[in-house]
């Protein structure tokens, strides 16, 4: 669906950028969607094209290669891409608000002379937090970073990684002083081929199957002092405000799923004929598609205002989780009346929408679950 962006909320440079992105997905993604989907994984070309046309370094500044970009180009980059692929625009998301972002903010100057560049020309990156044990409930985790005079060593497991297996850049969470709780959680920047670090198994998954998932393994990893993120001890913080920016991401890739879903399904309707008469025609369908249509409209201003007061600054937690709750949600519906749409055939893999359907569910799930949005929105209300 080539359905107009609402350019009143989008400056003209934004509106171009966005448009650029789409036709960018287009022309260098669709080609390979169902087969890196079939095969579970990514194709390097499609990779290396995303550094190209500068979608792994948006905020990175200029003087460091990067396009010197805002969060809310980040934004929409994430969702011109899931239009036509999720699984695509993961990597990119998590490139950019997850660990561009900590490094951004965090790095000293010497750490973003060595990894800024390399972010922008090759250097595929992954951010290690979640466990077994720690899903939602992320500091119970269990990997821990015994200190030497030259180095930290690092044991334990990380799961459900995203981007491990083309990562060259890891920031990794875990506890140097386990006494301490959460306040002895600190970030890690492990480098791909450091002694005693490997990437484990590759997770089987019902949606974004092209997007490598995986287990990492620290056997007394050693990691020298030099790459320690921020503060020793604060790690908790690191990846708390990440993870609230990293949210509106989220909730931009599921506004560009139910887009891409959406469109498909217009077209059908536009097509498809029953008892003479195109679907479209059908009051009853009329109807089901202008509340998809407004559903989406709708999660796509909250994203949208959520990445402003992002940019500008302002207080932007409770807008974040509204963001990331409604519009991952919404994502869920709309996939799913879209397929009802197609019939029989919107149940096979000849259609988009039975792989965008697929590929909604993690939106709930990842970076937050919907039920820990509902919390932290209930928060914010009830403690003023």
């Amino acid at each position: 669906m080539q359905q107009a962006p609402a350019l009143s909320c989008l400056s003209e440079e934004e509106g171009m950028f966005l448009d650029s992105v789409m036709e960018f997905a287009e022309e260098e993604v669709r080609p390979h969607v169902r087969a890196m989907d079939q095969a579970g994984e990514l194709r390097a070309s499609v990779v290396e094209k995303l550094f190209e046309f500068g979608l792994m370094g948006i905020e990175v500044p200029e003087e460091h290669g990067g396009q010197g970009g805002t969060f809310f180009d980040a934004v929409l980059a994430i969702q011109g891409l899931s239009r036509v692929d999720p699984a695509v625009s993961v990597v990119v998301d998590v490139q950019n608000t997850l660990v561009i972002n900590a490094l951004l903010r965090w790095a000293n100057p010497s750490q973003q002379r060595r990894f800024l560049p390399r972010t922008c020309e090759n250097l595929v990156c992954s951010y290690a937090l979640s466990e077994a044990g720690s899903g939602s409930d992320a500091f119970a985790m269990r990997t821990t970073a015994h200190k030497s005079d030259t180095e930290f060593r690092l044991n334990g497991r990380k799961l459900w990684i995203t981007n491990a297996k083309e990562a060259g850049l890891f920031l990794v969470f875990a506890n140097a002083n386990p006494s301490a709780g959460h306040r002895g959680i600190t970030a890690f920047l492990v480098e791909k081929g450091f002694p005693g670090f490997t990437v484990g198994k590759k997770e089987d998954k019902l949606g974004i199957r092209a997007s490598s998932t995986c287990e990492l393994i620290f056997d007394n990893c050693p990691v020298p002092h030099e790459n320690v993120l921020g503060e020793i001890g604060k790690g908790y913080r690191i990846a708390i405000e990440t993870l609230n920016e990293g949210r509106i991401a989220i909730g931009a890739q599921m506004v560009g799923v139910a887009e891409g879903a959406l469109g498909h399904a217009l077209r059908y309707l536009r097509e498809r004929k029953q008892f003479g008469k195109q679907l479209a025609e059908f009051q009853g369908v009329q109807f089901q598609a202008a509340d998809l249509a407004t559903q989406v409209e709708a999660a796509k201003l909250l994203v949208w205002n959520a990445a402003r007061l992002k940019d500008q600054g302002a207080d932007f937690l409770q807008s974040a989780a509204m963001a990331k709750y409604y519009a991952t949600e919404m994502a869920v519906r709309v996939t799913a009346k879209c397929v009802d749409f197609f019939g029989g055939v919107g149940f096979t893999e000849e259609y988009p929408v039975a792989k965008l359907y697929r590929d909604a569910k993690i939106g709930t799930i990842y970076e937050g679950t919907s039920n820990m949005q509902l919390q932290t929105i209930a928060k914010q209300l009830l403690s003023r």
